[in-house]
């Protein structure tokens, strides 16, 4: 991997981004772009989701980045075999030279997102280069770290967002311009987003992006756990190495905002009944015999007033709201940020998962967290379960609390869109 050209200022000052050799499917070897496509691993829904999309193609990207088998270690060794396999017949092809990739999804209905692919120098969250938000759960972190060693490969990009600035030289302007030519490639997956690829080669362009972006801070919006394990897996590696960076997707908020959608909590083996008279004389509760969109709706009014949750596995929407001040008190610890001590997320796993529910939040078999809201229900009803939905928080509160270093609890927001998992690929020994 070339590095030249960047002193150590720089990489103390801002984001350097790299190019590499994309390993990218041949489309002439698979159904379609669309069928070998995937949401990020901890988006897809086990296990409908992940059944649908191995069906919808033997060579879908999930067959590499959630491997089915009964062990771990098997799994790990069945993903690796698999992406061998893959390289060998040439369903995945290495790009001829390194270079960035600009990255385009569109939803036909007036959203557009664009942003840079490329290898990020990996840092320290003291270093104020790349800045968490969320906390991570550690057996997520040595999943994922298993399953990058043994294919020694960044199967997804992160999603990352920064703040352009608007001038003619910045990234933004030369991801415009090169959106205009015709595509590497383009598909529309089954949820009706467009994705569109190409290739960054030029060194001109090249090194007006880095030049760029190395005088910008970048927020991870969606991929914690995995910068976490490039983090992990960098420290197992002595530098220089390949390890070093991570794939990465850079967006331009101010160009191309972000949508922050909340991400919801299903308890297992937590009827809705239970859930709801532990918090009598706690919270304030009102049942709503409504459909999900207008209860949805409530929970966002309520939301607007202070705490508020929306209890659903019983056929109603229940909702949770005005906690007593006394048991705030109690329950969230005094020495962070009013911000941070006001968070929905904050008041569920501080006081509800920890003091009323008793819910251990990295325990698998007794919570998980799911994006698609609907899904959420459907689950907790079908398995007797409380599914707890959640209103976002704001982009703006987001990035503040992380500025100040302040970590939000885990699994506190959804950004979108995400990057789809399957159209360019980053193996570590090229």
């Amino acid at each position: 991997m070339n590095t030249a050209g960047h002193s150590e200022a720089t990489e103390r000052r801002g984001l350097e981004l790299t190019p590499f050799r994309g390993l990218r499917y041949d489309p002439d070897l698979v159904g379609s772009l669309a069928a070998v496509t995937s949401p990020p691993y901890d988006v897809v829904v086990r296990p409908d989701g992940l059944h649908h999309l191995q069906n919808s193609d033997p060579h879908n990207i999930v067959r590499l980045i959630l491997p089915q088998a009964t062990t771990v270690g098997a799994r790990n060794e069945q993903a690796a075999d698999t992406l061998h396999r893959w390289l060998s017949e040439g369903v995945l092809t290495t790009d001829p030279e390194p270079g960035l990739y600009v990255y385009e999804q569109s939803d036909g209905n007036g959203l557009l997102q664009r942003g840079v692919i490329g290898a990020l120098r990996l840092s320290d969250p003291s270093e104020g280069v790349v800045l968490p938000h969320e906390d991570v759960m550690p057996h997520v972190v040595a999943d994922r770290a298993a399953l990058m060693r043994a294919t020694s490969a960044n199967l997804e990009p992160l999603l990352l967002t920064y703040r352009g600035n608007g001038s003619p030289a910045d990234t933004t302007t030369v991801v415009e311009r090169i959106a205009e030519a015709p595509a590497l490639l383009s598909t529309t997956t089954e949820d009706g987003y467009s994705h569109r690829l190409w290739s960054v080669t030029d060194p001109t362009d090249l090194s007006r992006i880095q030049t760029d972006l190395a005088h910008h801070q970048a927020l991870i919006a969606d991929g914690h756990h995995r910068w976490a394990t490039y983090r992990r897996l960098r420290a197992e590696h002595p530098s220089p190495s390949p390890w070093d960076y991570g794939l990465v997707l850079l967006v331009d908020t101010v160009r191309y905002p972000l949508r922050v959608r909340a991400i919801h909590r299903l308890l297992h083996g937590l009827p809705v009944a239970d859930a709801l008279s532990s918090l009598d004389g706690l919270f304030r509760v009102r049942r709503l015999e409504v459909p999900l969109p207008e209860a949805l709706e409530v929970l966002a009014d309520a939301a607007c007033a202070g705490n508020a949750f929306l209890l659903a596995g019983d056929g109603a929407f229940h909702l949770v709201d005005h906690p007593d001040p006394d048991l705030l008190a109690r329950t969230i610890p005094a020495d962070r940020p009013a911000a941070w001590r006001t968070l929905d997320a904050t008041v569920l796993h501080a006081t509800l998962l920890d003091h009323v529910w008793l819910i251990p939040e990295d325990d698998p078999t007794r919570i998980a967290y799911i994006h698609d809201t609907a899904a959420t229900v459907r689950k907790a009803e079908r398995d007797g379960g409380t599914a707890v939905l959640m209103h976002p928080v704001r982009e703006e509160v987001v990035r503040d609390l992380a500025r100040q270093g302040v970590t939000m609890p885990r699994k506190s927001t959804s950004f979108g869109p995400k990057p789809a998992s399957g159209l360019v690929l980053r193996a570590l020994d090229v």
